[in-house]
């Protein structure tokens, strides 16, 4: 809980630091401004949040101490980015979080699984890795070995989502090693969040975002 008290009160810094980065400004790749501005800024209300909200509230009971905690802003970006994705598989890998119902909602009937230990990452032989959400950042082993095994199953459309890339120095080092994967394409660096797509016919760049 106090990692997350530290982090909203450094957050205003963050943004005035990343200002530059907003709406897109000086991105030249077509494909990089249509994602930032039509998914990482789009600010429509999709209905399903409402009910999201409320199917969240449900959840609140069934909460202990191991549960992980997403903004409100991070767990609708995630909905966005997988309803822009429309992967057939995501996994959901990391502590139990109310960010399930996001990924869940944003695709109905994509096969879905969850892995809070890497005991419980079953996936079918030779099924693809499309959407990947990655959120343990107080863990970076078990990112960096989850991340190990999802590569190989990435396609040209997967993408892949990891939570906390700059919340420790561990997960900074993590972060620049993954997005500089020889199987990675193009990044973005959201703080909060880092994405990654696959697709290697576009010009490899990273972005960062103000978001």
């Amino acid at each position: 809980m106090m990692n997350r008290i530290l982090l909203a009160l450094k957050h205003p810094f963050i943004w005035l630091y990343r200002f530059r980065h907003r709406c897109g400004y000086g991105v030249h790749s077509p494909f990089a401004f249509n994602l930032i501005t039509h998914v990482i800024y789009e600010s429509t209300p999709y209905y399903k949040y409402e009910e999201l909200v409320t199917a969240q509230k449900k959840l609140a009971p069934q909460k202990d101490r191991t549960w992980s905690y997403e903004s409100l802003k991070v767990k609708r970006l995630l909905f966005r980015l997988v309803n822009y994705a429309q992967p057939t598989t995501v996994v959901d890998a990391g502590r139990q979080s109310a960010s399930s119902l996001y990924l869940k909602a944003a695709k109905e009937g994509a096969d879905y699984t969850a892995a809070s230990e890497l005991s419980e990452l079953f996936l079918e032989s030779g099924a693809p890795v499309d959407f990947l959400y990655l959120h343990d950042y107080r863990r970076p082993e078990f990112v960096e070995e989850v991340f190990r095994i999802c590569i190989s199953r990435t396609t040209k459309t997967s993408v892949f989502v990891i939570e906390g890339i700059r919340y420790t120095s561990r997960m900074r080092a993590v972060w620049k090693c993954i997005s500089q994967h020889e199987k990675a394409g193009i990044t973005f660096d959201l703080y909060d969040l880092g994405i990654i797509f696959f697709d290697k016919t576009k010009i490899k760049q990273d972005y960062i975002v103000n978001f």
